[in-house]
């Protein structure tokens, strides 16, 4: 009886070693799938920052609903001789054209922020396509300039987006810096954010509607000045020329020039 009892044990104990190994095979076999897909195609990186060891870096606002604060941050702005890039949803262009001539007339950066406000990933190529050139339709319009630099709602992109922007020489441009005002933090709090993450070629986020932003701006720029950065549109911080971005989203250029305004 004792055996009998051993036997089975035995076969119980052989039984789930081979039930472990067959999971852990299926397993294994899944997820080498999964990275070969993966690997299948290569990720296209929007440009988080631009790699330079100058201290310049770039302001941008996205403007998508209210429209309450843009003018105190333009007369913010016009008082520090600073000029920044302002990304803009068509529906915010139709609701507020003569908001979006005062910001071309201050000599700031006009992006594309899409037509309204999706999730880019979410669309095809073609609607993909679409929600970029109705923006940019609306804003030459009113300004006569043609939108070269795209930032996706959200955040929100995938390799289709990055290859529409391409073939319409415009760069996906995201930001490495999100200050959160739209959390609604204390200027200070906004203003020590973004100083503690502040590096050559960073690309900073607010928004003209945020509750604190207007308070924290003017802090904002004499801090970054402090630390002996340089403020320019983002237009101006993107080096001309052929590049990639690496895994962090840095714009890494494949030559030596570093002229800017050129094609994506």
């Amino acid at each position: 009886m004792k055996v009998l009892i051993l036997t089975r044990k035995r076969l119980l104990i052989l039984l789930s070693c081979v039930l472990i190994a067959a999971i852990s095979f299926g397993v294994a076999s899944y997820s080498a799938q999964n990275v070969a897909a993966t690997m299948g195609e290569v990720r296209q990186i929007p440009i988080y920052y631009v790699d330079t060891q100058e201290k310049v870096c770039a302001i941008s606002f996205d403007a998508a609903w209210g429209n309450e604060q843009t003018e105190n941050l333009l007369n913010t702005l016009e008082e520090y001789n600073v000029k920044t890039t302002f990304f803009l949803v068509k529906q915010w262009v139709d609701k507020f054209p003569d908001s979006v001539k005062d910001i071309a007339a201050h000599g700031h950066d006009i992006g594309n922020h899409s037509s309204t406000h999706p999730k880019m990933s979410e669309l095809s190529s073609s609607e993909q396509l679409q929600e970029i050139l109705d923006c940019d339709k609306a804003v030459e319009a009113l300004t006569g300039k043609h939108t070269t630099l795209f930032r996706p709602p959200y955040g929100d992109y995938d390799n289709k987006l990055v290859e529409n922007l391409r073939a319409q020489n415009m760069y996906c441009v995201q930001w490495n810096i999100d200050s959160l005002d739209w959390k609604d933090p204390s200027a200070d709090e906004i203003v020590s954010r973004v100083k503690s993450r502040l590096c050559p070629g960073s690309i900073i986020l607010l928004h003209n509607g945020a509750t604190n932003t207007p308070e924290a701006l003017p802090k904002l720029i004499e801090a970054i000045r402090a630390e002996g950065y340089k403020i320019v549109p983002i237009s101006k911080l993107i080096p001309a020329g052929a590049y990639h971005t690496d895994h962090e989203g840095k714009m890494i250029l494949d030559n030596a020039n570093t002229e800017t305004g050129s094609e994506p």
